[in-house]
């Protein structure tokens, strides 16, 4: 969970008054945060959230703001944000997005802020906050990336472009040394640490003003020059980019709220697309563009369990800082600008409840009668364990996510019904594993030195596309087990799955197989209970074999336990 860290001062003078690490304790669920530490003897308070979809409540101010409104409900105007409806004064400030964005991080926005001197605690929560939003919900710099950088000495309108990364140069923040943007890669911490991100593209993230000075190459470095912010600066421009448009926007209203709390004035930047997007070619930033939500009294009985007023539910989204208007007994709320967390009438409810008061709900004992026990899913779970092992076969466990070039191409398949992550941190977890032959191929893969037989096998879920599911996915718990050895064959295979329905007490036959690429041809078979295919086993495909890199024969079975409850 996201954790930050803030002076005991800075918190204080945000809230308007101080407070004992016990009160602290009693406020901070209002923001679903807890007192992780303090550290009295350098004033420091370590605050950890305890969710990752407030990224406005990951600061100091962000949690003062809610924590004040909650004392003195009332709606704060931020009267320069920008929208469809109303176009925010950018007196001439324009960021223009090249074409060639579009083939390595296609969208950048900033705005710029003023009127305050930037001392040392300002400047270590601007870096803070930067770190913070950038890491957790920009996952590690993949999807958003944000600089801060001295505006006094840019020209107007900045650039931002896909450009050459063995032409442009630039010296980066902490080097002395004029290095081209693929150098900075190789020789710069920061460029070591997020390089891949871009090292493969075919042009890299390049922001430079119209005087063609260097502000950053994101998502890895500012320059030395423009983006070296220090204290006594009090002219600041805060650019994001990424390949996810309300992403960035988002950051940029959360970035802007939190530093006019901090007392800048904020002036906003027209950016200009040379592509259409979903708010058109040019947006003012900051830019609203939240949606509307609503729930109903009967939403707040049946989630809450409490019959909460239509005028006690508006004041308590006053509290958490949403303004709602109502209508019977619906209410509809205008999104803070700071948020985009309302996607279903329960987010509203969830913010009804906090701002009406967890104290407030009076505790029930439970009504219904229950008593624990396993499921008949992990009875026969474990009774299929014990039979494993008694075959001489060792138990592995193994993760559910791996990559498409693991589930589908090792396996010569069509990966038709892989289910796909949108948006994965690595490729290494890019889909959620379709069987469990995989994960038992890879141990083989690395396993050749060992002595041989290995029989190894697993009782564990997979999950694959089903059209015909409301989900559209299905979930299954599988037996997979695997024998590698120089004279295993097919009658192995049959073994092992005449045991193992023996002792299950299950009538099974045989069945001819469809093609599976998996499989040696003509020694392979289903497993048929009642009519319907519950497995496959068989000798594992040759160039099955080499493409995992296993240089030993090898049979593999899986089974659908579920389908033998």
């Amino acid at each position: 969970m996201p954790k930050f860290e803030t002076k005991e001062k800075f918190l204080f003078s945000l809230l308007g008054r101080e407070y004992t690490d016990d009160e602290l304790e009693q406020v901070f669920p209002r923001a679903k945060a807890e007192l992780d530490e303090h550290d009295k003897a350098n004033g420091v308070f370590k605050i950890e959230l305890n969710d990752t979809n407030r990224p406005d409540l990951w600061s100091a101010m962000g949690l003062a703001r809610l924590l004040k409104n909650y004392e003195d409900p009332q709606i704060r105007e931020y009267d320069f944000f920008s929208s469809k409806c109303f176009t925010a004064d950018n007196k001439g400030r324009e960021l223009h997005v090249g074409s060639r964005a579009k083939e390595v991080r296609e969208f950048s926005c900033g705005f710029v802020a003023t009127g305050k001197t930037v001392d040392e605690d300002i400047l270590l929560t601007l870096i803070q906050s930067q770190e913070k939003l950038c890491f957790n919900f920009g996952r590690k710099r993949r999807t958003i990336a944000m600089g801060i950088y001295r505006n006094n000495l840019i020209k107007y309108p900045i650039h931002y472009d896909g450009a050459d990364p063995d032409k442009t140069h630039f010296v980066p923040l902490h080097m002395e040394e004029d290095l081209t943007l693929r150098e900075i890669l190789e020789k710069h911490p920061k460029g070591q640490e997020y390089g891949y991100i871009i090292k493969d593209k075919p042009v890299y993230p390049y922001l430079f003003d119209d005087a063609n000075k260097a502000l950053s190459m994101p998502p890895v470095i500012n320059s030395a020059y423009v983006g070296a912010v220090e204290v006594g600066d009090d002219n600041l421009f805060v650019e994001m980019s990424g390949p996810i448009l309300k992403d960035i926007l988002l950051c940029a209203s959360i970035m802007a709220v939190d530093m006019a709390d901090m007392g800048f004035t904020i002036e906003p930047v027209k950016v200009v697309y040379p592509y259409e997007t979903e708010f058109g070619k040019e947006i003012t930033v900051p830019y609203y563009f939240q949606g509307s939500q609503s729930c109903t009294t009967d939403d707040i009985k049946h989630v809450l369990g409490e019959d909460i007023s239509v005028e006690d539910a508006k004041e308590a989204l006053l509290r958490m800082g949403v303004y709602s208007v109502s209508e019977g007994n619906t209410i509809h709320i205008t999104c803070p600008e700071y948020r985009n967390d309302f996607l279903h009438p329960v987010d509203v409810v969830e913010d009804v409840m906090i701002g009406y008061g967890l104290e407030n709900f009076e505790p029930t004992i439970p009504r219904d009668f229950t008593v624990g026990r396993l499921t008949p899913a992990e009875e026969l779970g474990r009774k299929v364990k014990d039979i494993m092992v008694g075959m001489g076969f060792q138990e592995m466990i193994y993760n559910y996510l791996g990559s498409r070039r693991e589930y589908v191409d090792n396996m010569h398949i069509k990966g038709d019904k892989v289910i796909m992550i949108s948006n994965p941190m690595s490729e290494n977890f890019e889909a959620v594993r379709p069987s469990i032959i995989p994960s038992l191929l890879e141990s083989e893969s690395v396993s050749g030195h060992a002595t041989y037989p290995h029989r190894i096998f697993e009782v564990g879920k997979v999950a694959f596309l089903e059209p015909s599911d409301n989900s559209g996915t299905v979930t299954r718990n599988n037996l997979g087990f695997m024998s590698a050895d120089g004279t295993v064959t097919f009658n192995d295979a049959n073994s092992f799955i005449n045991t193992l329905m023996y002792f299950l007490r299950v009538d099974y036959t045989l069945s001819a197989p469809e093609d599976d690429p998996r499989f040696i041809p003509g020694r392979c078979a289903e497993v048929v209970v009642k009519g319907k295919k519950v497995g496959v086993f068989g000798e594992v495909h040759p160039a099955v074999l080499e493409s995992w890199g296993c240089s030993m024969p090898a049979i593999v079975a899986e089974i659908d336990l579920d389908c033998l409850l």
